[in-house]
């Protein structure tokens, strides 16, 4: 496994940041990493990066031990963190080769050529890093990641403030690049899950809660739970319509038409319900889980 976490803790204090968390990833997985504000994705990514000391358990990448090889651990893996720390004064190409020269690479000008095509800053290469777009800032980033060729390439919100031509072209990138190696990435972009990644990993209050290797599978999840439309021909009291049990209410409009969530075949219930309010049900649609669904049902 490129990457293999088992009984992970990490703690701030009195406060538990991760609690006995595991997960193996392979070589060529793109993992998409959910989770709210405050869940512990970014803590996990820089354990992982060797960035931050853990308490218990074991993090391994490339069959190496985080915390007893950190030097190892950082030839191997790419790290593109969410605040894209770069050096506004540099000049693009200056930096990259900045950053060839910290991993010692050979072929350094020809690489640093190689990585400006790559990540599609041609056009940009002769200006200063303070003087690029968001956009072309996070391809800097994402380059100095890619410089070394590591095994692991790890992304904290990569496409942030892109817009939608760049949106395209580096999700392009990043799936392209998950060929051949394994990339973790988080994102709270729910469209950039089912565009990029083979597998989805949601973490909530430092747990996993869920662990998604077939995407086609994600608006199953809780099969036993109905999203329901309904409408009704005139407006009802909604007071009474919540007495229907195990009926909860996701969306009320003008008090005619609702969406539903229940946990059983309620059809039965509301026809009564109509029926006895001198009311009609017009419509009564079975609604598929929508990704969001699932993450909010997981995370609220």
């Amino acid at each position: 496994m490129s990457v293999s976490i088992h009984n992970l803790t990490k703690k701030y204090g009195l406060q538990t940041v991760l609690n006995n968390i595991s997960m193996e990833i392979g070589m060529g997985e793109v993992v998409g990493f959910l989770g709210p504000n405050g869940a512990g994705k970014t803590t996990t990514m820089q354990i992982i990066c060797g960035s931050l000391p853990y308490q218990n358990g074991s993090v391994r990448v490339c069959d190496f031990e985080v915390r007893d090889n950190p030097l190892k651990i950082k030839s191997v893996i790419g790290y593109l963190p969410e605040q894209n720390p770069l050096y506004p004064d540099m000049y693009v190409r200056e930096y990259l080769s900045f950053v060839a020269n910290i991993f010692n690479i050979k072929n350094k000008n020809q690489t640093v050529e190689n990585m400006i095509d790559t990540v599609g800053l041609r056009a940009e290469c002769s200006k200063r890093i303070g003087q690029l777009s968001k956009g072309y800032r996070q391809r800097v980033g994402l380059a100095q990641a890619l410089m070394s060729n590591p095994k692991v390439l790890i992304l904290d919100e990569p496409t942030t403030g892109l817009d939608p031509n760049q949106l395209d072209e580096i999700r392009t990138l990043i799936r392209d690049l998950g060929k051949d190696r394994t990339v973790i990435l988080s994102t709270h972009i729910m469209q950039e899950i089912r565009q990029i990644c083979n597998r989805v990993l949601i973490i909530n209050k430092g747990e996993i809660v869920a662990d998604f290797t077939d995407l086609n599978n994600i608006t199953e999840f809780d099969s036993n739970s109905q999203f329901v439309e309904i409408e009704f021909a005139k407006p009802i009291l909604v007071d009474n319509l919540l007495k229907i049990n195990n009926l909860e209410i996701k969306e009320n409009i003008d008090n005619r038409i609702f969406k539903i969530l229940s946990v059983k075949d309620i059809r039965e219930d509301l026809f009564d319900f109509a029926v006895n309010a001198n009311n009609k049900l017009l419509t009564i649609n079975k609604l598929e889980n929508s990704m969001e669904d699932v993450f909010r049902n997981l995370t609220k």
